[in-house]
């Protein structure tokens, strides 16, 4: 389903389709099209139906998915649900699904051409049983604002999620029958942070995974949309007792170099963590997920913060050139392969003047040892940690941009040996396999990791 608001989304079109979708609402609405190969291998994660199917089809968009599951599972009765409110995509929809129903009897289809959330409450708040035996799932990608239509229908339900893609899983996973299975495809992103803990929380309690497809290429799998959006394929099966999670990797959706091995849930949800952050191993080898902290950060005695300035916030007080009344402001560009370089020639300034109103961002002279928040996922490290030798920058005050992660104590600097010492540790191999298991994307590094 598409959002009457912009809503970035994945789906694949049936010919034609791309041609027929306006650039710029393409662009709006974040239509981006899953290439056929993906839409067969989520189909394929099924197990075989032997009694009829009820297949939910959410946001069908063209109808990939649904072609590609009838096209795998269709010799069983089926009857096809799909809700899609986009007219274009929807008449390609009732082509690709008439296409189906008229090659075989055994399936039938209905389009909905409502909201499916609204729906789907509705439905549930009337005490209806769930009806469904499959869903497969590709979900608009949009933030749900806290006062929001949707958040407030999804909260009659007892659903408390923060994005439409979490929200249109969470209610598909409501309207499976007991021992339902549901394909998605999804950002990483709910694998952890605090905002999703209550749809981890939901999906761990409702249902057991039993698959997940990760790609190692952001860019490639999706490379006709030039989405970067770091996605994963999973796989649920609806109050079933949860047993080990086969864990597969390709480079991209030619599925070429596809690999997978079986992982003890254990590996994947450690049993003592409260957040039920959802690891996933990227070697498939089991023991990847192993921890490599023995010790809390705040057990070390060592703290860590964001970068204390946002350099727009204090605009007015920029300096082009570092000036002595001025303290050196640091940007992840000034430090590149290990090295400072500073000042830089760079359309950000490169010190902040010394005034009342800069110096509560700043910190005083010392080590600290600085993380990156941001990394592509293509770069050969996703934690890339830089020791700040005062001897090479002999201010009395630092300013630290917005995108670090400042490694300091009590907002001061290290001694030399545990800053060298801590920054060997964070670049080494053994952390950077450990948090490629524990998080996709490189945000809120230190506090997602050690805090």
């Amino acid at each position: 389903m598409i959002s009457r608001s912009p809503v970035p989304r994945l789906d694949h079109p049936a010919p034609g389709v791309r041609r027929e979708l306006d650039p710029e609402a393409k662009a709006t609405l974040g239509q981006f099209m899953t290439p056929r190969p993906i839409a067969e291998f989520m189909a394929g994660l099924f197990s075989p139906p032997k009694t009829p199917v009820k297949l939910l089809d959410p946001g069908a968009g063209a109808g990939s998915l649904s072609s590609a599951f009838l096209d795998k599972h269709g010799t069983v009765p089926t009857s096809v649900e799909a809700w899609e409110i986009d007219p274009v995509l929807r008449r390609h929809l009732a082509v690709t699904l008439e296409g189906h129903t008229q090659k075989s009897s055994n399936v039938r289809a209905r389009i909905h051409e409502r909201d499916f959330i609204e729906d789907a409450v509705f439905t549930l708040a009337m005490g209806r049983s769930p009806a469904y035996t499959h869903a497969i799932i590709n979900p608009p990608y949009k933030k749900i604002n806290s006062d929001s239509q949707h958040r407030l229908l999804l909260r009659k339900l007892g659903v408390e999620v923060v994005n439409l893609y979490a929200a249109f899983v969470a209610v598909s996973v409501r309207l499976l029958v007991e021992g339902g299975e549901a394909v998605a495809i999804l950002p990483r992103s709910f694998c952890n942070g605090t905002y999703y803990r209550p749809f981890r929380e939901f999906l761990l309690s409702s249902c057991a995974i039993e698959h997940v497809h990760l790609f190692a290429s952001r860019s490639q799998a999706f490379k006709e949309d030039d989405v970067l959006q770091e996605n994963v394929i999973i796989s649920l099966k609806k109050s079933a007792p949860q047993s080990d999670v086969v864990v597969s990797t390709s480079h991209d959706s030619g599925f070429a170099d596809y690999r997978e091995t079986a992982h003890p849930f254990s590996e994947i949800v450690r049993p003592s963590d409260p957040e039920k952050y959802i690891c996933i191993p990227t070697t498939c080898s089991p023991g990847a997920t192993s921890d490599p902290f023995v010790c809390t950060l705040k057990e070390t005695g060592l703290e860590v913060c964001t970068g204390p300035v946002v350099d727009f916030r204090v605009k007015r007080f920029w300096c082009k050139t570092p000036q002595r009344n001025a303290a050196p402001l640091l940007y992840p560009h000034h430090f590149r392969e290990g090295s400072l370089t500073y000042p830089k020639e760079n359309k950000k300034p490169n010190a902040v003047f010394l005034h009342p109103k800069t110096q509560k961002w700043l910190m005083p002279r010392g080590f600290y040892v600085l993380v990156k928040r941001f990394s592509s996922k293509e770069e050969r490290r996703r934690v890339v940690a830089y020791v700040l030798d005062p001897g090479e920058l002999p201010y009395p005050f630092y300013g630290f941009e917005n995108h670090w992660n400042v490694f300091h104590t009590n907002k001061g600097g290290l001694d030399a040996i545990t800053a060298f010492g801590l920054a060997a540790f964070l670049n080494s191999t053994r952390v950077d396999t450990h948090f490629r298991v524990f998080s996709g994307l490189k945000q809120q590094v230190a506090q997602s990791l050690w805090c």
